[in-house]
């Protein structure tokens, strides 16, 4: 018996999916510049480890309900406990780089640092995914980081920040690609996104509670409030970016990732009076346009594939 056809999709339908999926995106880069917000309140007080400490532990119960929706305990076995342990130290490199920056530089400049990971990951791809990075998109690599050079401006007066700060973030960026590849791989071999998510939480939170102990300040009740802040606003904004990319497509929705940089710089200028220069812009510029013409490329080749 032949099947029945299956019913064309409904634009109208697609088009509303396409639109959730593009605010969903928005919102949730704002909620991940609250909590950077959140990081840099607190991060004078209380040291970097113990900050990531709780917001893994505050973000935990925040991620029980999505892996109780999963399966609960079926949901978080897994056969690559190792693959897991580098996603974790990978993870946590890029959180000590980001947090430690959000504290010694503009908001605006953290953000925009952060987006070196498709730089980094482009070129990683090649030894650790044997992929293949034809001129135009190396060319582009070396435009996003001259743009890094523009907004640093390393050796001269306009040099904003720590020198540790930026080589810290840039660091950072290296751990999120490394990162992103050893998802890639988990998810090739069959593990899930809950997993993946949920054991990185739990490994972070262990790896961090360590390295507190040494240097472990005890928080006031209104430090207290912004490490849950920290924990529940980034674990609101994980689900909604899962979210988002449920509802759309990936080529749709990443170029909309920017717009964390538009509400860091809102952010930064109004709570403490970071206000970016030419340079800076300039610098953000062309690493964005970088970014873009990198994730234009990956679209148009994995048409073309």
């Amino acid at each position: 018996m032949t099947p029945a056809p299956s019913a064309p999709p409904d634009p109208a339908a697609t088009a509303r999916a396409r639109r959730r999926g593009i605010l969903l995106v928005v919102v949730a880069t704002f909620t991940f510049a609250l909590s950077a917000a959140c990081v840099k309140a607190i991060g004078p007080a209380i040291p970097v480890a113990e900050v990531i400490l709780f917001r893994n532990l505050f973000a935990i119960p925040a991620l029980l309900p999505v892996v109780l929706a999963a399966g609960a305990w079926a949901a978080l076995a897994t056969p690559n406990p190792m693959g897991h342990a580098a996603r974790t130290l990978f993870g946590m490199m890029g959180m000590i780089g980001a947090f430690y920056g959000y504290v010694h530089l503009p908001l605006t400049t953290v953000t925009a640092l952060g987006f070196t990971m498709p730089l980094f990951l482009t070129v990683l791809s090649v030894p650790l995914l044997n992929e293949r990075v034809g001129w135009r998109r190396g060319l582009a690599v070396l435009v996003g980081f001259l743009g890094v050079l523009l907004m640093v401006r390393p050796g001269g007066e306009g040099m904003r920040g720590e020198g540790l700060a930026v080589t810290l973030c840039l660091l950072g960026s290296v751990g999120w690609a490394l990162a992103m590849i050893t998802i890639r791989k988990m998810g090739e071999a069959g593990e899930s996104a809950v997993a993946i998510v949920f054991w990185f939480a739990v490994g972070s939170a262990v790896l961090a509670g360590i390295a507190a102990i040494p240097v472990w300040v005890w928080p006031s009740a209104w430090e207290w409030a912004l490490l849950a802040g920290i924990g529940l606003i980034s674990a609101l904004a994980q689900v909604l970016m899962t979210d988002a990319y449920r509802s759309g497509e990936t080529t749709l929705l990443a170029p909309f990732e920017y717009a964390g940089i538009v509400w860091t710089t809102a952010i930064g200028a109004f709570v403490w009076a970071e206000l970016p220069d030419g340079w800076d812009f300039a610098g953000i510029a062309v690493l964005v346009g970088a970014g873009l013409y990198i994730w234009h490329r990956e679209v148009t080749l994995g048409v073309r594939r």
